[in-house]
């Protein structure tokens, strides 16, 4: 226990927080090492890129030395080809992608209302835009009165506004209550971001959708997805490098025969072409 705590401090804190025991951890590391995150070599590890979010997922089991990844970025396409570590690249950010497609799934079919809870939707917002226009006129009739004179005719015009407005309050919390139970109204104009997967409203003013689209998960998502869709065009037909856990065999199988990934993919799902 006490070594997980400090493997997690470790990653949180950096080595130089633990002092030169934690350093001395990483100081044998090379590119090759097990224990090295290939993923932050290559290019960023998922477990970085959403710290602080919804679909944060803690620090990374693996080291993160910053020498070798000098080192890495310093070696020429030949020399990193021979290690083949953007294939193990791919195989995680799939896993990633795998799961948030998942997840925008679940969500689109959240979405999905039956006929009877569309017909009582639209019955309900008929009923508040009916209530809203007949409160409007009362309010306008109310100005006029007041200005006539007519004190009793305001008078009663106002306790029509009013019922009219508690029975709008009443819709709307019965519209409220429909769609907790039934799963978001498309007539609340939501949808589902084929990006992170998160709900919008196309109701949403400009100011919000930045706030989404600027977003730290939004943006971790659309990198992850840009790069996955890069490096998998870039690999597609080129053998991985041989390795010692390869069939005996061998054989020069392609970066396309082993479905998206060097490995095979962790999931089900269509990875970027399906969601962005």
């Amino acid at each position: 226990m006490a070594a997980e705590q400090r493997r997690l401090l470790e990653q949180l804190m950096g080595d130089n927080f633990l002092g030169a025991s934690a350093a001395s951890k990483t100081a044998n590391l090379t590119l090759s090492s097990a224990q090295v995150c290939r993923s932050y070599l290559v290019g960023t590890c998922p477990h970085d890129l959403f710290t602080n979010t919804k679909q944060d997922i803690g620090p990374c089991p693996k080291f993160h030395p910053e020498n070798l990844k000098i080192e890495w970025d310093g070696l020429s396409d030949a020399e990193k080809a021979k290690y083949g570590f953007e294939y193990d690249y791919v195989r995680d950010m799939q896993k990633y992608i795998d799961e948030c497609n998942r997840r925008i799934d679940q969500a689109q079919r959240r979405l999905e209302k039956t006929p009877d809870e569309i017909r009582q939707t639209n019955v309900l917002l008929k009923t508040i835009s009916d209530l809203t226009k007949t409160i409007n006129t009362g309010l306008l009739e109310i100005s006029c009165l007041g200005e006539i004179g007519s004190v009793s005719l305001a008078c009663s015009e106002f306790y029509k506004v009013r019922t009219a407005k508690l029975a709008k309050e009443q819709a709307e919390r019965d519209l409220k209550a429909l769609s907790d139970t039934s799963g978001p109204s498309g007539h609340q104009k939501l949808q589902v971001c084929d990006v992170c997967g998160a709900y919008l409203s196309r109701l949403d003013n400009d100011r919000r959708l930045a706030d989404h689209f600027y977003g730290k998960m939004h943006l971790g998502y659309a990198q992850m997805r840009k790069t996955y869709d890069a490096l998998q065009k870039e690999l597609k037909g080129k053998p991985p490098p041989a390795r010692a856990d390869d069939p005996p065999n061998g054989g020069s199988r392609g970066y396309d025969d082993y479905d998206a990934g060097w490995g095979g993919r962790s999931g089900g799902g269509g990875g970027y072409g399906g969601h962005g």
